[in-house]
């Protein structure tokens, strides 16, 4: 019966009992996770945006961990002895799992540190990559990765304590691509830590499958030479095709180094672009919501000839403003003034009596109505609703609905004059930049738009989502924009944007100065061009920078003759508009008497503009 029992039990252990065999393959066998490279991020010009460059996790299992020499440990990896003991204290949660002791250390240090491996048991390297950013260009866009939080973990089994992942920005937009797929690898150790080479020869083992590249719509000479436009001034550009919906450039200033996010630094230097008042972290083309100020008029004019309550022959008297009883809204323009000569010279009045017409329209029966059929047309436009990017974080700027006006005023309290402000683009509208150039976009294609993107190629196949093909139209008639575009046009030649004025491009815009509670005005200019099949629709935003016309025109200008000629002819300009620091208030006006090739001069602020007195009671 002895003998029995101790064959039983022997054949319990050994054959029957799998936790001995897994404990012995624990002390035996390492299993090496094998990280995958992230994609590479190209330009629409082939042009490198974003690459992986070779770094190592120092890796650690508490429990196989014996007797450490801390002092030539630490001195060797540059940390400190009570960073150590926090760590191990902190690992030794779970013994028995790899756990990561000390992340992306320099090849050099992993150098050093191999040779002395044999002396501490329990610790092995994991190679990873880093992101770097050679043109240190477009950080808002591209985004950054980090390690993943334990929310995200949670919902997600693909990922692992320690593991990155995309944050934000294209590298969160395009994680499931760009990440690849983990392989792993199984070695044979002796008692001293030592890897003595592959368990079975590898038949366990799985290849890493290394990321897609992505080829992005971006141009990055224009994204670039956007970025040193917006040096010291805040705002943002968004410049986008019209015929494909492509974005061309998307500038968020302030803005950083993309550098700055990646690596162990990466925590230090979030936290110091946190604290900065200025707060370059924050996406301004895509998550600032701003008054559209005058470029909104266009819109406006366009509801209006749709419902009929005005023709492109349409006249309107201006004496300075539009005055009702004791409301006043001023203006520079005085007299009888057309539809044409409304864009070209901004005239407030026209667009109050315009707006008035829409919601008092009778049709409807009720302003209530008319307003509701108003914002519809907004929407259809992707005005007050995301307009469905793959950009990522994209706001849906704001449209007051019915119930709004019905909670602030009461139901069928509230008349047109009350919401007289949107007329010109103000009062409780908002709108981001995306959504400025994509409105933009919609006129110089005449009614139609297709979603903005930011992906033109996966891997070497062109497979981005086929809603970005699908071609979205507005509720107006085609037959309607040409006068606005000759309009636009009249703007550049001899409006309110002769600073936006280039020899040989016929470009189309329309200038905007939003009221500021908190200081000066904020500058705007939308644009496309050429006048004829555009090629780039664009919008400038320009925090306290006054009229549309002094910076938000000259900078859209510079970008559309960097695109479409890849060359300056207004050194001047450009020297005047990169040197100006509208942040703090340094402008050296004697820059811009630098002649260009054309003998062109940037205007005086003081130059013709019928936007500086708009009067918001």
């Amino acid at each position: 019966m002895v003998f029995i029992i101790y064959v039983w039990r022997l054949y319990s252990i050994q054959i029957l009992d799998v936790s001995y065999r897994l404990s012995a393959n624990n002390n035996v066998l390492r299993y090496v996770t094998q990280f995958p490279a992230r994609g590479m991020i190209f330009d629409r010009n082939g042009e490198l945006l974003v690459y992986n460059e070779p770094a190592y996790d120092l890796m650690v299992i508490p429990k196989q961990v014996g007797r450490v020499d801390t002092s030539t440990f630490c001195k060797i990896l540059g940390v400190s002895e009570e960073f150590f003991l926090e760590r191990m204290e902190k690992v030794s949660e779970i013994p028995t799992v790899p756990s990561v002791f000390l992340k992306q250390i320099s090849q050099k240090k992993c150098a050093m540190f191999q040779e002395m491996l044999y002396k501490f048991p329990g610790f092995y390297f994991q190679t990873r990559t880093l992101r770097k950013y050679p043109q240190k260009i477009a950080a808002h866009l591209l985004g950054y990765v980090g390690e993943i939080s334990e929310n995200s973990l949670r919902k997600n089994q693909y990922y692992q304590m320690g593991d990155y992942i995309g944050i934000n920005g294209i590298e969160k937009a395009y994680e499931k691509v760009l990440r690849g797929n983990k392989g792993v690898k199984v070695f044979l150790v002796d008692v001293k830590n030592r890897i003595k080479g592959n368990y079975e020869d590898g038949q366990f083992d799985t290849s890493a499958i290394v990321g897609a590249k992505i080829t992005t719509t971006i141009d990055s000479k224009l994204q670039k030479y956007g970025e040193m436009l917006m040096t010291k001034k805040i705002g943002s550009i968004v410049a986008i095709e019209p015929a494909t919906g492509e974005v061309l450039a998307l500038v968020s200033s302030p803005g950083y180094d993309p550098n700055l996010m990646a690596g162990r630094a990466r925590s230090r230097n979030y936290f110091i672009l946190q604290k900065d008042s200025l707060n370059p972290l924050f996406n301004r083309a895509l998550m600032a919501k701003y008054p559209p100020g005058s470029t909104f008029k266009m819109v406006n004019a366009l509801i209006g000839m749709q419902e009929k309550v005005i023709t492109s022959q349409s006249v309107f008297a201006c004496s300075g403003g539009y005055h009702v009883g004791s409301f006043s809204l001023g203006c520079h323009h005085s007299g009888l003034i057309n539809l044409l000569g409304s864009i070209q010279s901004s005239c407030n009045a026209y667009y109050c009596n315009v707006f008035r017409r829409i919601l008092d329209d009778r049709k409807f029966g009720a302003v209530s109505l008319a307003y509701a059929n108003w914002r519809r047309h907004l929407l259809v436009w992707g005005i007050g609703k995301r307009l469905g990017s793959d950009l990522g974080d994209e706001l849906r700027g704001y449209v007051p609905t019915v119930d709004y006006y019905d909670r602030f005023y009461g139901k069928n309290h509230w008349k047109s004059l009350m919401l007289i402000s949107m007329a010109i683009g103000q009062g409780e509208l908002g709108l981001t930049p995306l959504q400025l150039a994509n409105m933009t976009a919609i006129i110089a294609n005449k009614g139609f738009y297709y979603i903005p993107h930011i992906i033109k190629e996966i891997g070497d196949k062109d497979t981005i989502n086929s809603k970005f093909r699908k071609r979205h139209n507005t509720l107006i008639d085609p037959k309607y924009f040409g006068e606005i575009i000759d309009g636009m046009e009249l703007v550049v030649r001899s409006g309110t944007a002769t600073s936006a004025w280039v020899n040989g491009i016929d470009i189309c815009g329309k200038t905007g100065t939003a009221q500021n509670p908190h200081g000066e005005a904020h500058s705007i200019f939308v644009a496309f061009a050429p006048k004829e099949n555009p090629e780039i629709a664009i919008s400038v935003y320009i925090e306290n920078g006054g009229s549309g016309g002094t910076w938000a025109a000259p900078v859209a200008s510079l970008m559309i003759e960097k695109y479409l000629r890849d060359s300056i002819s207004r050194p001047g300009l450009e020297n005047f508009i990169t040197n100006a620091d509208i942040i703090n208030g340094i402008i050296d006006y004697s820059l811009r008497t630098v002649p260009s090739e054309n003998n062109q001069f940037l205007p005086d602020s003081a130059a013709i503009n019928n936007e500086t007195n708009q009067q918001i009671p």
